[in-house]
C-alpha cells in the first residue's frame, strides 16, 4: 500500500514538473517574440531618426539663401514704405490718361504691395484687376503673380497648379486650377484652371461671365451672398460710380461713329461656369469701335436682360465680351424679346451643359457669333462695368436698339432662372445714342 503511495507521489510531482517546464517554454517563447518585434520598431524608428537628420541638414543648408532672399525682400519694403515711388507711379500713370496694360497694373498692385502690405484692401483690389485684364495664354505669369499674392494677402483664392513653387510641384503637390480669378470676369476673359483646353476662357469659370476660378470668393444672384451684399467682398461692387447695368432713358447724347462687327465661323466651345451659358471665341473675331479693333473674347447669357430700355426689361440678353491690345474691354449687348424661336438660340442650347462643368466642345460643330446680331445696328452707349464681382469699371457698353427673338419655351430652357444684377446708379453719366 505504501508503495502504490510512494509511486502515485512520484507520478503527480513528474506531470507536475512536466507542466511547469511546458508553462516557462511558451513563456520564453513568447517574450522572444515579443523581444524580436521591438527590436525591429526600434530599427525602424532610427531608420527614421536617420531620414529626419538627413533632411535637417539639407534645410539648413537651403536657411542660408532663404535668409539672404528675406533680408533683400525686406530692403526692398523698407526702400518704398515712404509711399513716395506709388505716388510718383501712380501720378505718371494717371498724367497718360489711358488704361494700363496687363504688366503695368501688375507692376503697380507689386509696388502697392510693398508699400502698404497685404493688408490694404487697395492692394488685393489691384492684383485682382491685374487677373481681369489678363489673357491666360500669353500671359501666365501674370496670373501665377497675382494669385500667390492673393493668396499670401489670405484671400480665399485657389492657386492654380502652374503656379505652385517649384518645391511643392516636387513632391507632387497641387491644386487646382483656379478659377481664380475673380469672378466675374464675365466681362473680361476668364483664367483658368489647368485644363489647357479651358483656357481659351480668359475669365473666371465661376464668374458670371467666365471662370474661375477665377472660385476666390463665393457669390450668387440671391441670398447672403447677392448683390446687395457683393460689396463686403468686393469693394468696388459697393463703392464703385460707373457701375453697370443701367436703365437706358433719354434725353440721349449723339455720337457719330458707328459699330463694324467682323465675326468669323469657328468651333464651338460653350460652357455652363455656375452662374451662366458661356461661348469662347476662337481668334480672329473682331470688331471696330470708332474705327478701334476690339477682339471678340466669349459671350454670355442673362435672364432677364440685366439692361432696360425705359424702366421694362427684356425676356434675355447676351453680352459679347471684346478686348482690345490696351486691355480695354467693350461689351456688345443684343436684347431678346420673347417671340418666335430662334434658330441660332436653338443650336447653342442643344449643346448647352444644363450643369456646371469642364468646357464642352462637340465634335464638328461651328458656330458664327454674327448670326446672333440683328441686321440694324443702331445702339445706345454708356461707360459701366463688369456686372458680376469684382465689378471692375472702365467697361465700355452697347446696347443695340434691335431687339432679336427667343421663344418662351427658350427662355424656359435656359438652365438659370434669374441671373441679372439689379439697375445701378447713373450718378450723373450721359448716356449716348448713334
Amino acid at each position: 500500500m505504501i508503495k502504490l503511495i510512494a509511486i502515485i507521489l512520484l507520478a503527480i510531482s513528474t506531470a507536475g514538473a512536466g507542466y511547469f517546464g511546458w508553462t516557462q517554454k511558451k513563456s520564453s517563447a513568447a517574450a522572444t517574440e515579443q523581444v524580436a518585434e521591438l527590436t525591429q520598431k526600434v530599427e525602424e524608428a532610427d531608420k527614421k531618426v536617420e531620414a529626419t537628420e538627413q533632411e535637417l541638414a539639407a534645410s539648413k543648408e537651403l536657411l542660408p539663401p532663404l535668409m539672404t532672399k528675406a533680408q533683400e525682400l525686406e530692403a526692398v519694403k523698407a526702400a518704398f514704405s515712404y509711399g513716395m515711388v506709388l505716388k510718383d507711379l501712380e501720378a505718371a500713370y494717371l498724367k497718360e490718361k489711358k488704361a494700363l496694360s496687363t504688366e503695368r497694373q501688375l507692376g503697380l498692385a507689386g509696388v502697392r504691395l510693398l508699400t502698404n502690405g497685404t493688408k490694404d484692401p487697395a492692394t488685393v483690389e489691384a492684383f485682382q484687376k491685374a487677373l481681369e485684364m489678363t489673357d491666360w495664354k500669353g500671359q501666365q505669369k501674370v496670373i501665377c503673380a497675382a494669385q500667390n499674392a492673393l493668396a499670401a494677402a489670405g484671400e480665399k483664392v485657389k492657386v492654380m497648379s502652374e503656379c505652385q513653387p517649384e518645391a511643392a510641384a516636387g513632391k507632387g503637390e497641387s491644386k487646382a486650377g483656379s478659377k481664380a480669378a475673380p469672378a466675374d470676369k464675365a466681362e473680361s476673359k476668364d483664367a483658368k484652371s489647368s485644363d489647357e483646353k479651358k483656357n481659351d476662357k480668359k475669365l473666371d469659370k465661376k464668374g458670371a461671365h467666365g471662370p474661375a476660378d477665377a472660385h476666390a470668393v463665393h457669390w450668387e444672384y440671391e441670398g447672403a451672398m447677392g448683390p446687395e451684399n457683393w460689396g463686403k467682398e468686393f469693394p468696388t461692387c459697393g463703392r464703385g460710380k460707373s457701375q453697370a447695368p443701367l436703365n437706358v432713358k433719354g434725353p440721349f447724347e449723339k455720337v457719330r461713329y458707328s459699330l463694324a462687327p467682323d465675326y468669323k465661323q469657328g468651333q464651338l466651345k460653350i460652357v455652363n461656369n455656375g452662374h451662366t451659358i458661356q461661348v469662347n471665341v476662337p481668334n480672329g473675331s473682331k470688331i471696330r469701335i470708332d474705327g478701334r479693333p476690339y477682339d471678340l473674347v466669349q459671350f454670355h447669357f442673362h435672364r432677364p436682360s440685366e439692361e432696360h430700355i425705359d424702366g421694362k426689361p427684356s425676356a434675355m440678353v447676351v453680352h459679347l465680351v471684346h478686348k482690345n491690345m490696351e486691355g480695354e474691354l467693350a461689351v456688345l449687348a443684343v436684347m431678346l424679346r420673347e417671340g418666335n424661336e430662334n434658330s441660332v438660340i436653338k443650336t447653342l442650347w442643344t449643346h448647352a451643359p444644363k450643369n456646371e462643368g469642364p468646357e464642352v466642345v462637340p465634335d464638328g460643330v461651328m458656330f458664327n457669333p454674327a448670326n446672333l446680331l440683328p441686321k440694324e445696328l443702331d445702339f445706345f452707349h454708356y461707360d459701366g462695368s463688369l456686372t458680376t464681382p469684382p465689378c471692375t469699371e472702365e467697361v465700355k457698353f452697347f446696347i443695340l436698339k434691335t431687339q432679336v427673338s427667343i421663344s418662351k419655351d427658350q427662355v424656359t430652357d435656359f438652365p438659370f432662372k434669374m441671373n441679372a444684377r439689379p439697375i445701378q446708379p447713373a450718378n450723373g453719366r450721359p448716356i449716348y445714342s448713334n
